[in-house]
Formats: structure tokens, C-alpha cells, sequence
């Protein structure tokens, strides 16, 4: 039987207009949790006061309040601001993410003050949120919150190709696939060495992936297979056959012209 991971106080942290609401809405409705948004608990309460004092009690306030819905057994989701070292040690929480998707907060609220020069880069956190794509990152966010982990009995997908070398319309390709809540199989075909088109050996390609999917661990296993070039499809038996096409800046990314490049720049 598995274990029930037991609730969370789950912070959604970073500046106004950074996306912290978008990505709460996505995450709660999973977790079937309590969700406590900082502007709405401030309206309840009619304490729209941004001074540090004020700062400080709204901490206070929302740390008091989710640890209510932490004792009847439930997951909370909270995002605000969260400014400063003040407000950190005024509301604990077990997960920190870090909405980091704009270098200055926008001016929602006459009475608001600057909140730039207040607002302080945490110093620890368990994500850090760099894209307005709540509905990746929910996934990358529940996988660390769920601690999940690769079993082969998961719904999993197929990715096969060269990679000659791994690029970023193979990572967004790869995002979309793990937007339908799938595991990825990615499949490196053997053809280094054949000729020019494959400088790369299956050992620096797999690192590759690896450097750019890390926040996706749980969701990806990379495996080396014979040189397909042929699938032949017979009767259905249990899979889909699926064209996923990404925005067409991805599609035109060539990997033959980022060779030519590191060819020229001596790093191949």
C-alpha cells in the first residue's frame, strides 16, 4: 500500500503580475486543497496596509490562518508576495515556489507602494517558476510536492530521433507531451559516427537532456536504441499514434545548422 504523503503549506511567492494567482489555481484544484490568495484575505479583513508593520501582521495573519486548515487534514495553497526576510519569518512553510518571470512588479493598486525595491530574492526555495505556463509548471510543481517517481506501468509516451544535438524545439516538443501528464521515453537512435550528421555520441547527448529536463526528472528516462528507421504499424494494440506540431519558431530550429555553427567555433 502506498503511503499518503501527509499536507503541506504550500507558499506561490514573487511579485505582483508575475503569474502567482495562475499557477495557484492550477495547483489547488489538484492537491483538493484550501486556497488562500493574499489579496483576497487583506479585502476580507479591510487591511490594505503596506508598511512593514502591515506587512509583517498580513504574514502573520495568512501563517495562522492556513496552519487551521493544516489541522483538519488538508493541503493549503498560499501565494502573496511575501516581500522579505520579514514576512519569511513571520509564515513557515514546508514548499517554497519562487515565481520568477519578471525583473519588476507592475502597479495593480493606487494605495500599493513601490513593492520593487522591497521585494527580496529568497534565499531558499524548492522551485524556481522562470515561464508564464502555469499548466507546465503545476506538473513540475506536484511532481516535487507528490515526490513522484518513474515506474514503467505509467502512461508514458515515445520520443525517438538523433538529437544531433538535443535543442530547444526538442524541449518544447518534450513540454507538450508532459502537459498531457505523461512520462517520456526519450529514444536515442544509434547513429553516431555514421557520418557528419552524427558528431554526437549517445553518452554527451544523454547528458544534454539531462541539463536541460532536470526539473523533469521523474518524468524521463533516456534510452539508447538500435538505429531505427522504419515503424511499421500493424493492428491497433493498446497505443496511439500521435502528431504533436510545436510553434513554428521551434520547427524551424535545424540541428544542421547548429552543427555547421559548433563546427565553425571549433566545439564539436
Amino acid at each position: 500500500m502506498l503511503k499518503k504523503n501527509k499536507p503541506k503549506k504550500i507558499l506561490i511567492m514573487g511579485l505582483p503580475g508575475a503569474g502567482k494567482t495562475f499557477l495557484a489555481k492550477e495547483i489547488y484544484k489538484e492537491l483538493n486543497a484550501v486556497w488562500l490568495n493574499g489579496d483576497k484575505v487583506r479585502n476580507k479583513y479591510k487591511d490594505w496596509d503596506f508598511t512593514k508593520e502591515g506587512r509583517i501582521r498580513q504574514a502573520v495573519r495568512l501563517n495562522n490562518l492556513s496552519d487551521k486548515v493544516l489541522k483538519k487534514g488538508k493541503y493549503v495553497v498560499v501565494d502573496f508576495i511575501c516581500p522579505n526576510q520579514d514576512s519569511f519569518k513571520n509564515f513557515k512553510s514546508h514548499f517554497i515556489i519562487w515565481v520568477d518571470t519578471i525583473d519588476k512588479g507592475r502597479h495593480i493598486r493606487k494605495h500599493l507602494d513601490d513593492i520593487n525595491p522591497i521585494f527580496k530574492k529568497p534565499k531558499k526555495y524548492d522551485l524556481r517558476v522562470t515561464t508564464k505556463d502555469a499548466k507546465l509548471w503545476k506538473i513540475v510543481a506536484l511532481d516535487l510536492i507528490r515526490k513522484n517517481r518513474w515506474h514503467n506501468r505509467k502512461p508514458t509516451a515515445q520520443m525517438l530521433g538523433r538529437f544531433q544535438p538535443w535543442h530547444e524545439g526538442h524541449k518544447k516538443l518534450f513540454e507538450l507531451i508532459v502537459k498531457k501528464n505523461l512520462q517520456v521515453n526519450i529514444q536515442v537512435k544509434d547513429s553516431f559516427g555514421l557520418d557528419n550528421k552524427n558528431p554526437f555520441p549517445f553518452s554527451k547527448i544523454k547528458k544534454m537532456i539531462k541539463k536541460d529536463l532536470k526539473i523533469f526528472k521523474s518524468r524521463i528516462k533516456i534510452t539508447k536504441v538500435p538505429n531505427i528507421t522504419n515503424i511499421i504499424v500493424g493492428r491497433k494494440v493498446g497505443y496511439n499514434i500521435e502528431k504533436i506540431l510545436t510553434p513554428k519558431k521551434f520547427r524551424n530550429i535545424s540541428a544542421t545548422n547548429i552543427r555547421k555553427k559548433l563546427g565553425k567555433n571549433s566545439k564539436l
